[in-house]
């Protein structure tokens, strides 16, 4: 492929060099390669775009070297920030209760606990934001707070894809989209309310409060319930005293009830590993819905 001519055509290459990958790994980087290229254009005005890019080949690299660098540096970066992974299992049990030795559906169970409180926050900035906005949208004061409200929405989609990147596994960007090249400040703030991707991610915002106490609500209850089953022998000895092996003389146990005290047990203790397998089952999820409302959103 020959050598672009302009930074819209380099950018256009590594975009084409780089459409298989992941979205958040593509903006990254065409974000790093416009900024570079328009940073060096500024500090050499008199050297245009063609000259610039002739020279910049040897040091940055072509498109297709710069996508190979990326490809290359994302299986490095992602094998050293991805917990060990279990141990294959062969059987269907081995699978099942191998999921105690994965870190991730931890933190997939965490994100859920957590997630009412990221989705109140979350609703409460969206809907506030937008009442405001509206309210005072008759006023000089209500256009700038719109604005710097949508700015504000933009940063907050950089940390949410930071969070479910860590907590869920799912690759998000690590930097914002590359503004447009504008011609002052008007066309940069109509630029912000043009992209796709600020309205997906006030539409997450809004549903993060729905989902946040559907992922909280069953987190919380499979757990509750899990660990009182899995307890149920000691709560029974801590409520009604000892066990008897023959005749109930008062508030004792009886030894009938320990077949059903251990049975009741084992539930317990089966439900705590289905819940880290529904964690992780939302983290597939909800990894998806946050990829598309924030990265894909409008493609």
């Amino acid at each position: 492929m020959s050598l672009p001519t302009t930074i819209n055509q380099y950018l256009d290459q590594l975009r084409s060099e780089l459409s298989a990958a992941d979205p958040a790994l593509l903006q990254d980087a065409l974000y790093d390669a416009e900024e570079y290229l328009r940073s060096e254009l500024a500090a050499h005005p008199r050297e245009g775009e063609e000259a610039l890019i002739a020279r910049i080949a040897s040091s940055y690299g072509r498109p297709s070297e710069v996508a190979d660098i990326y490809r290359d540096t994302e299986v490095t970066v992602s094998r050293a920030l991805r917990p060990p992974p279990p141990k294959p299992r062969d059987s269907s049990l081995g699978r099942f209760f191998g999921v105690v030795s994965d870190p991730r559906a931890y933190a997939a169970l965490l994100y859920m606990l957590l997630s009412v409180l990221t989705g109140v926050f979350y609703f409460t900035w969206a809907v506030t934001g937008l009442s405001l906005s509206l309210g005072l949208s008759l006023t000089i004061i209500g256009v700038a707070f719109f604005i710097l409200f949508m700015a504000t929405v933009r940063v907050l989609s950089l940390v949410e894809g930071r969070i479910v990147e860590v907590m869920l596994g799912e690759r998000m960007p690590r930097r914002p989209a590359y503004p447009a090249p504008s011609n002052g400040i008007l066309e940069r703030i109509g630029q912000l309310f043009t992209d796709p991707r600020t309205w997906g991610t006030l539409i997450y915002q809004v549903l993060m409060l729905p989902l946040g106490i559907v992922y909280f609500t069953v987190a919380a209850t499979l757990l509750a319930i899990g660990i009182t089953l899995a307890g149920t022998p000691v709560l029974a000895l801590l409520s009604a005293g000892t066990i008897m092996i023959g005749p109930l003389t008062g508030d004792e146990i009886g030894v009938l009830s320990i077949p059903l005290f251990a049975a009741l047990s084992a539930l317990g203790i089966l439900l705590l590993f289905a819940t880290l397998h529904i964690a992780r089952g939302v983290a597939h999820v909800h990894g998806a819905i946050a990829k598309h409302l924030l990265v894909k959103w409008g493609e």
